[in-house]
């Protein structure tokens, strides 16, 4: 039963977050609250971790979500079987509509329904993209997961903004740092991290 909740929570969110993988973050928060599978502070590290990864942000925090649901169940098979459940349940609308897009590619082409509903989904994707963004600064820098949870109070660390400034003055204002590659920059923070103990 609990992988076919895992399968359907992440069905859902492949087949409504348009935009790409920062657009996964508001529905991973609802999994969060509706299930207790993981909470703020781990959807925090999750998606720092996916973000440093290789692969989509959705697709890598599906399938540590599905492996960490599965593993009490029955150990690391269970684990491995919840992680791949989890994964297909993601991308699985997307390879259901590139499928029927491509069987009716000609007249979705010509279509001004289709092409109207695409922009209207341009600002949707928009809209959960900027919610994302807010999301990620409510954690990463307050410790809640919402504006409501904010004005109840939060605990503000003031290392991760100064983490976050620094990296914003190296890659932009520091000409020697500006061009290096952005792997340096997620080593160097997860470094930080690690020595300063960010996670506590």
């Amino acid at each position: 039963m609990i992988f076919l909740k895992l399968f359907w929570e992440f069905f859902k969110t492949g087949m409504f977050s348009v935009g790409g993988g920062m657009a996964t973050v508001p529905f991973l928060q609802d999994i969060a609250e509706k299930t207790g599978w993981f909470n703020s502070a781990q959807l925090a590290d999750m998606i720092a971790v996916a973000e440093s990864t290789p692969g989509p942000l959705g697709v890598n925090t599906a399938t540590y979500v599905g492996y960490t649901v599965g593993l009490p169940v029955g150990g690391v098979g269970t684990g491995i079987l919840g992680a791949v459940i989890a994964t297909l349940g993601l991308i699985t609308p997307s390879i259901i509509i590139i499928i029927v897009i491509a069987y009716f590619l000609e007249k979705f082409r010509t279509n001004r329904y289709v092409d109207a509903a695409f922009y209207g989904l341009r600002p949707a994707s928009v809209g959960l993209i900027g919610a994302a963004g807010i999301n990620i600064v409510l954690l990463s820098f307050f410790r809640v997961s919402s504006l409501s949870q904010l004005a109840a109070g939060f605990h503000f660390d003031y290392r991760h903004i100064l983490l976050a400034a620094l990296v914003l003055v190296l890659t932009r204002y520091v000409k020697p740092t500006k061009k290096l590659h952005p792997i340096y920059f997620i080593l160097m923070s997860a470094v930080i991290g690690i020595v300063f103990g960010f996670a506590q």
